[in-house]
């Protein structure tokens, strides 16, 4: 078994007819089809699949039940899923459909306590909350809403209110470095790792193997990327790939 875990993460789009893939949050580009992909990504034994609704907040409406229960009944691996829970009855649907893990973000921003209704009920490791980061004009980090609800800026403070209403992981996002394949933010990690007592999954930049060995080096317990493993070549040109078992085994040994 692997220390780390390595987690592509789908980003679906009904409005542009499947999968995508965003930079720094926009410009989506379709990528495939999301069953499709699932096979692909069971042919090669991840460790962990994410798919999330990037058009469910922004549209005010709930999860796609009957694509999720679909994919769910795909996958070979552990699938998390975010994107339009609204209420705690959403994610106990998506458990229900086969979804191990629920991804919040504006939920758990309106009101944390649905962390903790939700972890009552499926247990704490069920629970992931997504804290977006970005800079702003000034060059200053803060927590950033992709659905624009209005929040507290303090992205230090978001970590700290999600990991005491229940969490049992942070997504962390680093925004400008989504879809850019520029390597992570190894000081941004290393500074919620040291706030958070939970597993940090680490997102946003990942390009290479030796930028998932250092986002763990700097304290992440997963890495999850999404341009890594669907674009391949200076065209980004779409590929579905994944590190074979050994190089990653081995990536934690040296």
């Amino acid at each position: 078994m692997l220390s780390h875990r390595v987690i592509p993460c789908l980003l679906y789009s009904p409005a542009r007819g499947g999968l995508v893939k965003t930079l720094k949050f926009g410009k989506p580009k379709y990528v495939g089809d999301p069953i499709n992909a699932v096979k692909i990504f069971n042919a090669k034994e991840v460790d962990e699949l994410m798919l999330v609704d990037i058009d469910a907040t922004r549209e005010g409406r709930g999860p796609d039940f009957a694509l999720i229960e679909e994919v769910a009944g795909e996958c070979f691996m552990p699938l998390a899923y975010g994107g339009g829970i609204r209420h705690a009855e959403d994610a106990l649907t998506l458990f229900k459909l086969g979804v191990e893990k629920v991804c919040l973000q504006s939920a758990a921003l309106r009101d944390p306590s649905i962390i903790r209704t939700i972890a009552d009920h499926a247990g704490q490791q069920a629970v992931m909350v997504s804290i977006d980061v970005k800079r702003n004009w000034r060059g200053k980090l803060q927590s950033h809403s992709s659905s624009g609800l209005k929040i507290d800026g303090d992205w230090r403070e978001a970590i700290r209110t999600a990991v005491a209403a229940g969490a049992g992981e942070i997504l962390l996002n680093a925004v400008d470095r989504d879809g850019t394949l520029s390597g992570m933010d190894i000081d941004l990690i290393r500074e919620a790792s040291a706030i958070a007592d939970i597993p940090l999954i680490a997102i946003g930049g990942a390009s290479s193997l030796a930028d998932i060995k250092a986002a763990t080096d700097a304290g992440a317990s997963a890495v999850a990327a999404g341009a890594y493993f669907v674009f391949q070549g200076p065209h980004r040109a779409v590929l579905i790939t994944y590190p074979r078992y050994e190089e990653l085994q081995a990536l934690w040994k040296s």
